[in-house]
């Protein structure tokens, strides 16, 4: 019987706590720091539109996917992974409280705040997207190099993992 080559949700967790700085993380268990990954990693599945495999196949009980994910597959989920975190920044009730300072009641910047992280969001939508799209347009070949599937966008079966043989 052929075993089930799994992917460790921690292998994505960790991607994505590289590429932050929170030290929110730093305070929290690590139970609780898990439950916030794993509420980041539920809603980057979503947004990961076309995966070569089932990606909502997980194991919840060994928290692994059930396929082999490829670099190039966590850094698309921890790159959405941070769009969510940077959401969440923006639904923070400190962000959208106004806040006067000292006895002139000047408003504080919350609002150049949240522009700049909503900005930041947009950018990494847009970084996902990219990802996506370069994931979406290459497959490696039988030899392990790149190899763009542009030729077979109106092919009536689309690129996989397994069938490279068959494009190439």
């Amino acid at each position: 019987m052929d075993e089930i080559i799994t992917t460790p949700f921690s292998l994505v967790y960790d991607s994505f706590l590289n590429k932050i700085t929170d030290d929110m993380y730093m305070e929290l268990t690590e139970d609780d720091t898990v439950k916030l990954l794993q509420g980041l990693l539920r809603t980057a599945i979503q947004k990961f539109e076309f995966p070569r495999f089932d990606i909502t196949d997980i194991n919840a009980k060994k928290k692994c996917f059930n396929s082999e994910l490829t670099n190039e597959e966590i850094n698309i989920l921890s790159t959405y992974m941070i769009v969510e975190w940077l959401g969440q920044q923006l639904a923070s009730v400190e962000n959208t409280r106004m806040k006067y300072s000292g006895s002139d009641f000047k408003f504080t910047s919350q609002a150049n705040h949240m522009a700049k992280l909503l900005s930041l969001k947009k950018d990494y939508e847009r970084e996902g997207f990219h990802l996506q799209r370069l994931y979406s347009r290459r497959l490696k070949n039988e030899d392990g190099l790149m190899k763009s599937t542009m030729g077979n966008i109106m092919s009536e079966h689309p690129a996989g993992r397994d069938g490279l043989d068959q494009w190439f």
